[in-house]
């Protein structure tokens, strides 16, 4: 089967957010973003990115790295900005998507340390899934996460992913492989019906 990609760039407003991938205008929120976080919080926060990271043929680099991604229906990277100032307060991921008889995609988010304890996460998270359902024609969402960390798990949960079980040794991380907890959902679960594109067979 045909890749179902989108040719222009998906926007979903939430109730305090917008959902977009990045642009060239966004060079200057991009390096705010990067080099204002407070230290590391956790064993899976980051730190501020060095100077050399922020330049713009990095930011350029990156978009057009995204945008053929996007063309490939391979990785969708969306920017969250809150609504009332613009701020780029974070990113989340449609990764490794699959098509054929999987129609599937994994989810990622990181919400900048600097804007924790708000509810982005999950707000970001809830209009990231409505894209893959409604937008991208994707069946089925999933995210793998560390047993330990506790947060991430609670947005799961919060955001209406079913717990399926321990995934022993799936990514290989920090020199080592580590267990995943993961976590999926449906479109049926979201209320959405899926269907194949018409006049297209599977194989």
């Amino acid at each position: 089967m045909k890749s179902t990609a989108t040719a222009q760039p998906i926007y979903k407003k939430t109730k305090r957010l917008i959902l977009r991938p990045l642009e060239i205008h966004d060079y200057e929120n991009w390096v705010q973003a990067h080099s204002s976080m407070r230290p590391p919080q956790n064993e899976w926060d980051e730190t501020n990115w060095i100077t050399s990271e922020l330049t713009q043929k990095k930011f350029k680099d990156h978009l057009k790295k995204h945008a053929q991604w996007r063309a490939q229906d391979h990785f969708y990277e969306f920017g969250v900005f809150r609504k009332d100032d613009g701020v780029l307060i974070g990113l989340v991921t449609l990764m490794d998507i699959s098509r054929q008889i999987f129609q599937n995609a994994y989810l990622g988010y990181r919400i900048y340390n600097n804007h924790w304890g708000q509810g982005y996460a999950t707000e970001a998270c809830k209009g990231v899934l409505e894209i893959a359902f409604k937008d991208l024609k994707l069946h089925r969402v999933e995210a793998g996460i560390s047993p330990t960390n506790k947060v991430s798990l609670r947005v799961a949960k919060s955001i209406g992913l079913r717990k399926e079980g321990l995934s022993r040794r799936r990514l290989f991380t920090n020199n080592g492989w580590s267990d995943m907890v993961l976590y999926a959902g449906t479109s049926e679960e979201f209320g959405i019906k899926f269907r194949f594109p018409k006049n297209k067979t599977v194989k």
